[in-house]
């Protein structure tokens, strides 16, 4: 059951970097800013420094999630320690998205579904 939470989180990690790469390198390509976060071109000066940011967290999430999935075999507690913060931390950010706006679920589906059953999945090994 370990192998399985170490690939969920992976997944999950590999999820966030792609979300990185989405609000911070490519948020001003139109079919990302309108067509993914449905931010007008109008608004684009505005929302990019924040989304710039956003794609940080996600990045930092997505490492710490990483090197906790590859330490948890040989350190075990930083490793799970690294693993429940990371995940629990991107379930939580899901969870505040559909909390903030109803219209979000798929978005909140998406980030948040892989790291859920990561954390479920570890709940048979803590």
């Amino acid at each position: 059951m370990l192998a399985i939470v170490q690939i969920l989180a992976i997944l999950a990690a590999v999820l966030h970097v792609y979300i990185f790469t989405l609000e911070t390198l490519r948020f001003g390509v139109p079919q990302v800013h309108r067509g993914i976060f449905g931010v007008a071109d109008t608004d684009l000066a505005a929302v990019r420094p924040w989304a710039f940011n956003q794609g940080f967290y996600n990045l930092f999430l997505a490492v710490g999630t990483f090197v906790g999935a590859l330490l948890v075999r040989s350190v075990e507690a930083a490793g799970w320690a690294l693993i429940v913060m990371g995940c629990g931390s991107m379930v939580a950010a899901a969870v505040v998205l559909l909390a903030t706006d109803r219209r979000m679920v798929k978005a909140a589906a998406s980030q948040g579904t892989i790291p859920a059953l990561a954390l479920l999945a570890s709940l048979t090994q803590l």
